[in-house]
């Protein structure tokens, strides 16, 4: 199963060059880049870990690329994505987001049904990946 969050995340996988161009459209606008990393991809995990600190005062789109790949040498089984923030006063709000890394594997989720008192049924999304603790969930941490 391909997770598809984000900008992009229904296309092919971006090379270095296309994510490149991609920060480099965001540094143009004046938007603040970070990147971000989590080994639980669960559309409701909006707090993934953050590499580093963002980075607001640079604006060569080769730094930020840079980050992500020391961030991709160090968690190569982790998801990986940079975000890019407008910080200008009335937005203040995430503008792009897309993912540059995944792990060869991605465990998928599957669906799960709780059954409550006169045939009400609710329904939940659970990650296979949340089957097995933080830190070991693809097999190959390190």
């Amino acid at each position: 199963m391909r997770i598809t969050q984000g900008t992009f995340s229904f296309l092919p996988e971006l090379t270095d060059e296309e994510i490149s161009l991609q920060i480099g459209y965001a540094l143009s606008q004046g938007w603040a880049c970070s990147v971000e990393f989590t080994d639980d991809p669960h559309p409701r995990n909006t707090y993934w870990e953050m590499w580093g600190l963002p980075m607001f005062d640079l604006h060569d789109a080769a730094g930020v690329l840079q980050e992500v790949k020391a961030c991709r040498s160090a968690r190569p089984d982790h998801y990986i994505k940079v975000n890019a923030f407008d910080s200008v006063r009335g937005f203040e709000t995430m503008r792009l987001s897309f993912i540059v890394n995944r792990p060869d594997e991605e465990p998928g989720f599957r669906l799960t049904r709780e059954d409550g008192p006169a045939r009400v049924q609710h329904y939940g999304l659970a990650g296979y990946a949340s089957d097995r603790p933080s830190g070991a969930r693809y097999g190959t941490e390190r």
